[in-house]
Formats: C-alpha cells, sequence, structure tokens
C-alpha cells in the first residue's frame, strides 16, 4: 500500500493550496515549525511536528502539544534544515510519495534548498516520488527514464532544468518545441516554458538528473 505524506513547511501562505483538497486516505501530515499550526487551521490533524519551534507562542504550543500525537523539537544549532529531518522521518516510515507545501517564496535560501534537497533525496531514494507544491508551481524530480506527461490547463508551462549536472540525451515529445536525444548543460535556459500541443507527451533522457517544472501565469 502506497503512504503519501505530505510535509507543510512555514512559507508565505498566499502561496499555499488548500490543503483540504489534498486529504486521502493514507495520508500522512508533517508540520515544519509554523506549518503545523497551517496544518491545524485548514481543518486537518498533524502525525508529527519538527522544529526548533522559536516563532511560536506560548498559547499556540500548547494547542500544538494537544493537537499532535508526536512533536519533536530541536535545538536551532543542527546541521539538518527542519524541512531535511522531516523529509528524513518520511524516508523511515517507508514513503512511497512525499509531497511538500509551504516550501517556496519568502526567503530564496530556503526554497533554493528545498528544490536542491530533492534532487538529493531523489537519487538516494530513486524509487519514491518528490514534489514541491504551491498556488502557482509543480515541481519534481527525474532520474534517467521515459515519462508520460499529461495535459493540465491550469498549469500549461512546462519548465526543464537540469541540476548538479548536464543531462544528456533528452527527448521531448508532444511538445510545441520538441527536442531529440539533446545535450542540455547544466544552467541552460534551453527548455523552459515550454507547453504540450496534445493531450499526452513524453520526455526521456539518458544521463543527469532534471527538474520539472509545471506552471501557471
Amino acid at each position: 500500500m502506497e503512504k503519501t505524506f505530505h510535509i507543510v513547511a512555514g512559507g508565505p501562505e498566499n502561496l499555499i493550496p488548500d490543503l483540504s483538497e489534498y486529504e486521502k486516505e493514507n495520508t500522512i501530515w508533517i508540520g515544519v515549525d509554523r506549518g503545523v499550526q497551517i496544518i491545524i487551521q485548514a481543518g486537518l490533524y498533524p502525525d508529527l511536528a519538527v522544529g526548533d519551534f522559536d516563532s511560536i507562542k506560548e498559547e499556540d504550543w500548547e494547542k500544538i502539544e494537544r493537537k499532535v500525537p508526536s512533536l519533536r523539537r530541536y535545538k536551532p544549532e543542527k546541521d539538518e534544515t527542519d524541512m531535511e529531518l522531516a523529509i528524513m522521518w518520511a524516508l523511515e516510515m517507508k514513503a512511497s510519495n512525499v509531497k511538500i507545501f509551504g516550501g517556496t517564496g519568502g526567503r530564496l535560501d530556503h526554497f533554493m534548498a528545498n528544490a536542491l534537497m530533492l534532487g538529493k533525496f531523489k537519487q538516494d531514494y530513486p524509487d519514491i516520488n518528490f514534489e514541491l507544491i504551491d498556488v502557482q508551481n509543480n515541481l519534481s524530480v527525474h532520474l534517467p527514464d521515459s515519462y508520460e506527461i499529461k495535459w493540465d490547463e491550469e498549469k500549461k508551462f512546462i519548465s526543464f532544468i537540469p541540476i548538479f549536472s548536464d543531462v544528456y540525451g533528452l527527448t521531448l515529445e508532444g511538445f510545441k518545441y520538441p527536442l531529440n536525444h539533446h545535450h542540455v548543460p547544466a544552467g541552460s535556459s534551453l527548455c523552459i516554458s515550454n507547453e504540450l500541443i496534445q493531450e499526452t507527451g513524453h520526455f526521456s533522457f539518458k544521463k543527469g538528473i532534471l527538474m520539472m517544472i509545471r506552471s501557471k501565469d
């Protein structure tokens, strides 16, 4: 049985989608620092809260202690970020899917750390699906293989970004701007803002790590 872990950080709330739309059977919610309050405010039930919680008021902390069955409170001085600790716990619990909310917007260092962290975890756990989601974007990370992708009227713009190294053999089929076994250097803007021209497309590549971002204007 697949186990989906939804991790909510304390990013700008205007960028966090309606979390109730993501509540499904076998979904486990993890609040990262102030993200645990966002889960509670959405009428959902956090299974775990992780962080130093230095931004939480004492009266709010008492409410969190009542509502959250498992709390992991850390000192601010540590090697891992709170988000990294939350993902590590999800992996310990044999996650099949890890979706992150509240990890974009605000501080760019937090966003970059979260996005690149997904690439590292994907390398180490290739069978797990990792996504970073906000109201405007869905970010996912992919290893060499062939993938099917379906048209999404809401998030129709699709970008492919090599991370850590170049990507080799990238083929895009069913796209407005197709490619055939193309070498895409890291840092290249070649594959930014593409679109599907049919209901279903495909992308594949032979070597590297590819970040895919689906966006709306």
